[in-house]
């Protein structure tokens, strides 16, 4: 924020204040339910915010820093990182069973979850924001590669967060439009159409984001950013070519994109793997994944790292040493992960959120690629995380066993990152397999509620998912 300020004279700097303050409020305080958002009485929105390329730029950063402190990305103890983490076979939760955090641990979520309404209104007031700053970007007088960079931008997170929403909802609105009548009748969509919008929305923020950062510390997307998405979305969608070709384009991008030779590095902030990342909230601080995970003594105040995960990894498996830490006392040993080391403030910042990486897009190409029946090209691609984990060579031989072994390296490179575990064993059709010794675990589990209050408020978003 201090760079675009100090871009700005001073006869201006009131004005904007004003300004940004606005549409902070706008995009975030103005409504309780994405389908109760209408535009504000001043308008500042689409006139003052939008007659300045800075202020413009400066509602975009507000919409990241809002997915950043309460998204569905966020790293606190309200995002998917730590919730879907417990609601799959990753943590094992040790708060008070009052907590609504408790009810995803023991797959007892209800439409009333206070959580769950949470997923879903942060989600929808960081789209309707996005839409906001592409609608309010087309009709400014900014140069066409000005607009280019915040409509691509807004485009990217509006797919990003129908796409983990489809994830964990199923059918779902897709919402392109501020237009508060049209929000608050929308109706759910079939997963087929949901995927199509979100590639549609991904293929054209390639199109319009540029090949370079916008800053050296990978903050906001630029195209490979996009495809490094779209790659994931391919995955899921069953789309393996499609895939394939996007996750190659992203490895073979090596003047932006190297491995980490060393695990201990590829959580740094100037990780040569860095895809995209989360600054922190101010100057020093470092992730809310490293306060909110990393404990000191036993039993843990909140989660620990599940025996099953624990005990998924070899000996000789870095990703136990590097990635994971323990508390010893005489009631027992606990484990943490340990990927963001930085639990308190640093001078400067030493570690950003990630959200996504190059290494999974190795696993998305040796998925596809056995998927294909390349089964060498897809075993070169798997053996890379391995062998940089310390592992030899995998003894997979057919597509079955590729793709198993894919998961299980996806499972120890992607703990408590953005709910990839359950994702996965969903996308596969494991879920019952794998959790189904849970207590309390359902079938049903597979998608959450949808929220009880947008039902009441809008009965176009009915039925209810099953076993709810």
């Amino acid at each position: 924020m201090k760079t675009i300020f100090n871009k700005i004279s001073d006869k201006r700097k009131s004005r904007f204040l004003k300004t940004l303050l606005a549409v902070s409020a706008f995009t975030i305080f103005s409504c309780d339910s994405f389908l109760e958002v209408e535009l504000p009485n001043s308008q500042l929105t689409t006139t003052a915010v939008f007659e300045s390329y800075n202020t413009a730029d400066a509602a975009m950063a507000d919409v990241y820093s809002k997915m950043r402190d309460s998204g569905l990305a966020t790293g606190t103890l309200f995002g998917l990182s730590m919730q879907i983490g417990h609601y799959s076979d990753e943590l094992v939760f040790y708060g008070a069973a009052t907590s609504p955090t408790a009810n995803f641990y023991t797959n007892s979520v209800l439409p009333s979850n206070s959580t769950l309404g949470l997923f879903w209104n942060n989600a929808y007031n960081q789209i309707y924001a996005a839409n906001s700053v592409y609608q309010g970007v087309e009709k400014s007088l900014f140069t066409e590669t000005q607009k280019a960079v915040l409509q691509g931008e807004a485009l990217f997170v509006r797919a990003m967060t129908h796409f983990y929403l489809l994830q964990l909802f199923g059918e779902i609105p897709y919402i392109k439009s501020t237009d508060y009548k049209e929000n608050s009748t929308a109706r759910r969509m079939p997963d087929k159409q949901i995927y199509l919008n979100i590639v549609q929305d991904l293929k054209r923020a390639e199109e319009l984001l540029s090949v370079s950062y916008s800053s050296a510390e990978r903050t906001r997307p630029n195209s490979f950013a996009v495809k490094a998405l779209l790659a994931r979305v391919y995955l899921y969608m069953g789309e393996w070519e499609n895939a394939q070709k996007t996750a190659l384009a992203v490895i073979e991008n090596r003047s932006l994109y190297i491995m980490e030779n060393n695990l201990g590095n590829v959580f740094l902030k100037n990780s040569s793997e860095t895809i995209l990342q989360f600054s922190p909230s101010g100057t020093g601080r470092n992730t809310d994944e490293g306060s909110v995970f990393i404990f000191t003594s036993g039993p843990p105040p909140i989660t620990s790292l599940s025996s099953s995960l624990m005990q998924s990894f070899s000996t000789d498996d870095k990703r136990r040493a590097l990635w994971t830490g323990s508390v010893t006392n005489p009631q027992g040993t606990w484990y943490y992960p340990f990927k963001y080391k930085e639990a308190k403030a640093t001078s400067p910042s030493r570690e950003y959120s990630i959200l996504l990486r190059l290494t999974e897009q190795y696993l998305i190409l040796s998925e596809a690629y056995a998927r294909l029946g390349s089964l060498d090209q897809a075993k070169l691609y798997l053996n890379a995380i391995r062998n940089r984990a310390g592992l030899g060579n995998s003894s997979a031989g057919n597509m079955e066993e590729i793709i198993d072994a894919v998961l299980e390296e996806r499972r120890k490179e992607f703990f408590t990152e953005y709910g990839h575990r359950f994702f996965d064993l969903k996308r596969t059709g494991k879920l019952n397999e794998v959790l189904g010794a849970k207590p309390g675990w359902k079938s049903e589990n597979r998608l959450l509620p949808i929220p009880e209050s947008e039902i009441n408020l809008n009965t176009n978003l009915q039925p209810q998912n099953p076993g709810y």
